[in-house]
């Protein structure tokens, strides 16, 4: 990590390193990290301006699938997206603080991560994510499944937690207020989880860590 982008997401080398092993630790004990201030705050702040100055006209409907299998399915999520690139400077501040996370996760964890994709979510009030998985078993596309909260100030009474389930039949879960800088990363097979209706417009950011899974015929990921 270079001075300057150290500087400008507010984290040492070592401190990243110091946390990305821990996400490490943890997905190696349990499959899944949930770590409070993990976000660097000027990176979070950052993030936070670019998806407040977005337009609305930007943000799209969030859907289920992709190319011809996508479809907008209400009963299932109401929250919308925008997706981040790196041709912005918090999207390329992103882009390359989760990229040392994934190497650090490939060097401890040999889970031959490839690449990274990720959006903006907004969560108006009353909008949510039903109970779903992010990869089905033996699919090996998403691997890992990163979330991060942009939210200041989120009350007890404000509602949007992520509630992460062991598996398919536990029914009580781990719930994750959406605070301003917690990082949640999970195991994208193993995972059941939900959004639950937020009381307030509600900014995260979801990613997830892919294999290449790519054929001379077919590009993955696709979008």
């Amino acid at each position: 990590m270079n001075t300057s982008f150290a500087t400008d997401i507010g984290q040492t080398s070592e401190q990243s390193a110091a946390l990305f092993a821990k996400v490490a630790c943890d997905i190696r004990e349990r499959g899944y990290s949930i770590l409070p201030e993990a976000l660097p705050e000027p990176l979070t702040r950052q993030l936070l301006q670019q998806v407040s100055n977005l337009d609305e006209t930007e943000f799209v409907a969030a859907g289920i699938g992709r190319q011809s299998d996508f479809v907008h399915e209400q009963r299932i999520r109401s929250d919308e997206i925008v997706w981040i690139t790196g041709d912005t400077p918090p999207g390329a501040l992103w882009c390359q603080w989760t990229d040392q996370l994934r190497l650090i996760l490939n060097r401890q964890l040999l889970l031959g991560l490839f690449s990274f994709e990720s959006h903006y979510s907004h969560y108006a009030p009353g909008a949510y994510y039903a109970r779903h998985l992010d990869a089905f078993k033996g699919e090996r596309n998403r691997v890992l499944s990163v979330v991060a909260y942009l939210n200041p100030e989120w009350g007890d009474n404000d509602g949007g937690e992520l509630v992460l389930y062991a598996n398919q039949e536990d029914a009580t879960g781990v719930k994750v207020r959406p605070q301003r800088g917690t990082l949640v990363v999970f195991l994208s097979e193993d995972f059941p989880h939900q959004v639950l209706p937020a009381q307030r417009d509600r900014y995260a950011i979801a990613g997830w860590f892919r294999t290449n899974t790519s054929t001379a015929t077919r590009i993955d990921p696709p979008r």
